[in-house]
């Protein structure tokens, strides 16, 4: 196998990652758009990572990650300790652009998204470190 070869499929993958990851994020933004809750902000990225989804619910802040992959279970073992310390840093980035700053109401929300399309999602599925 050349190495342009290697290159190209590594840049394939990259890409149905991508559109994987797009389309499990939005279907999660219907979910809660059809529960009342507001979308604020799509792949907000600071310096201290990037949040998949934030919301707005009655007053609390919302930080989704979306996760998918072919069954529930194996798409909760995706979310690491050491990503959900990077999703802390950035949400309080994020908080310190709010009125309330670290004063907010906020949630970890875990959502995930089956093979199937089916979206899971677990309110406060992870807390502050």
């Amino acid at each position: 196998m050349t190495c342009d070869t290697i290159l190209r499929r590594r840049k394939e993958r990259g890409q149905r990652a991508y559109h994987k990851g797009a389309s499990a994020e939005k279907s999660v933004a219907l979910d809660y758009d059809r529960r009342g809750v507001d979308l604020l902000e799509t792949r907000w990225r600071g310096q201290g990572g990037e949040i998949d989804l934030i919301f707005l619910d009655r007053g609390v802040y919302v930080f989704c990650e979306v996760k998918a992959s072919d069954t529930v279970d194996s798409a909760m073992a995706l979310l690491r300790p050491a990503q959900m310390q990077r999703i802390h840093v950035a949400a309080s980035e994020y908080l310190g652009q709010t009125p309330d700053g670290q004063l907010s109401e906020v949630r970890f929300d875990l959502a995930v998204v089956d093979g199937q399309g089916a979206v899971t999602v677990m309110e406060n599925a992870f807390g502050h470190f």
